[in-house]
């Protein structure tokens, strides 16, 4: 069996990268000054899903070459420590109709505000299950995530 595996059929992560660089480039600088919750939404859904991509590579990278895996390992828990931000932003950010900003606590009750802004709530923490079964706490509080095997 070897270790590298072809190209894949269809890369769609450069399209990816091409989609977040062009929204940039159209909607921030002519945009609100203030990130509205729907963004903050879209990007914690992002950075949701590229965890669970690095995730995969992990997994998979980790038991072949360890100090590949390493670094996916830390990258990994970088990308939840954004999303974990970007969630806490979605919280601090003003409710478009009401200007009010709902309590952080709200969330772990899994009932901020309902639908469909318990949305964001309910991905976090299926991820964030997902994140305490292959993450320490240490890993995730620490100042440097990765360990460098060379």
């Amino acid at each position: 069996m070897s270790r590298t595996a072809g190209p894949p059929t269809q890369d769609f992560v450069p399209f990816a990268t091409a989609a977040l660089d062009f929204h940039r480039a159209l909607n921030i600088p002519g945009g609100p000054l203030v990130t509205t919750r729907a963004e903050l939404d879209a990007l914690h859904a992002h950075l949701v899903s590229l965890h669970g991509l690095l995730d995969a590579h992990t997994g998979r990278t980790g038991r072949l070459v360890p100090a590949e895996g390493d670094h996916l390992h830390a990258a990994r828990t970088r990308i939840w420590q954004a999303a974990d931000h970007v969630h806490a932003a979605y919280h601090a950010a003003p409710q478009p109709d009401s200007g009010e900003i709902p309590d952080r606590e709200a969330c772990q009750s899994q009932l901020p505000e309902g639908a469909p802004e318990l949305t964001i709530c309910q991905r976090h923490q299926r991820t964030a299950h997902l994140v305490r079964r292959r993450t320490t706490p240490a890993d995730l509080h620490a100042p440097f995530t990765g360990l460098v095997r060379r």
